[in-house]
């Protein structure tokens, strides 16, 4: 199991230290963070505003109404205590690299993993495809050869027939197996990004339970099993 991103206290500080580059509102500071992350990472907005309130609180941060919107914007003496804890945010920050690189390392083992999965059946689903094309081809032949002894044209037949409908039809599916591949490969990494984002989100509510867990995995099943 991946170990939590930021330690105690850490992400608050880190708010504060986004928040001193510039004003920000709540779902801008997710953002923020996501970027900062490569995308492996994303809060809920139930992980950010719950601090944000706290800073307000410790006098740290005001916010201010513009529009619609809540800007959260660092007071001096949210400046004075990033100065007091220089040292444990630049701690924070190696913290962070190296959070990055082991969440980019699972996301990579586990595309690589359901890629290889994934190329293995469409590979086996193309040799379906050719043998039964090259069934379709054999059949044909032998029976326009049967029906057409009686002529030269029309013992000619199966000859044209079997060039027209042979390797045509399989460089032509082979083709599409391959178009079809690119296809799967970008709704897969599509498909985990936006799994992967809504499982930490109810990770970080409290949401995640090991039944969601197993209804996902039979699901994955499900879904491997018809392809």
């Amino acid at each position: 199991m991946t170990p939590p991103v930021f330690g105690h206290g850490h992400l608050r500080l880190y708010i504060l230290s986004l928040l001193a580059e510039r004003p920000q509102h709540g779902y801008e500071l997710i953002q923020s963070l996501e970027q900062r992350f490569g995308g492996t990472y994303t809060p809920s907005a139930g992980t950010i505003y719950p601090r944000l309130a706290k800073l307000e609180e410790d006098g740290l941060v005001t916010k201010i109404a513009d529009g619609r919107k809540t800007v959260y914007e660092i007071t001096d003496a949210g400046r004075a205590e990033l100065a007091s804890r220089e040292g444990e945010l630049d701690g924070i920050e190696d913290e962070l690299t190296d959070s990055v690189r082991r969440l980019a390392d699972e996301v990579r083992n586990s595309v690589n993993a359901a890629m290889k999965t994934l190329r293995a059946d469409l590979a086996s689903a193309a040799r379906d495809a050719r043998s039964e094309t090259r069934a379709s081809t054999t059949s044909t032949a032998t029976t326009e050869g049967t029906e057409g002894t009686e002529g030269t044209e029309s013992a000619e037949a199966p000859e044209t027939a079997a060039g027209a409908s042979g390797p045509s039809g399989v460089k032509t599916t082979a083709l599409g197996a391959r178009e079809a591949l690119r296809d799967a490969e970008f709704a897969l990494t599509e498909f985990r990004h936006e799994v992967r984002t809504e499982l930490r989100g109810r990770t970080a509510r409290g949401e995640l339970t090991p039944e969601t867990v197993a209804d996902l995995r039979s699901r994955l099943d499900e879904v491997r099993r018809t392809l």
